[in-house]
């Protein structure tokens, strides 16, 4: 479940990266008043840390990988 969890939110800040690199709109920015508002840096941490949670799942075998689904 952390898994899918981490992946979505995975997901969510490479679509606003998206966003910034094509249209120069930040959507959490946007939503929370400014990219240096606290909960704006929060949810960029959060992105962040969930990037580096899912490079652990290159390193499972495929077969755990298979039952978490």
């Amino acid at each position: 479940m952390l898994d899918k969890i981490a992946l979505f939110l995975l997901i969510v800040g490479g679509l606003n990266w998206g966003l910034v690199g094509i249209f120069q709109f930040d959507l959490i920015a946007f939503l929370f008043g400014s990219s240096a508002s606290l909960i704006s840096r929060i949810i960029y941490i959060v992105v962040a840390v969930c990037a580096l949670w899912c490079i652990s799942l290159y390193f499972k075998e495929r077969s755990l990988v298979k039952n978490e689904e």
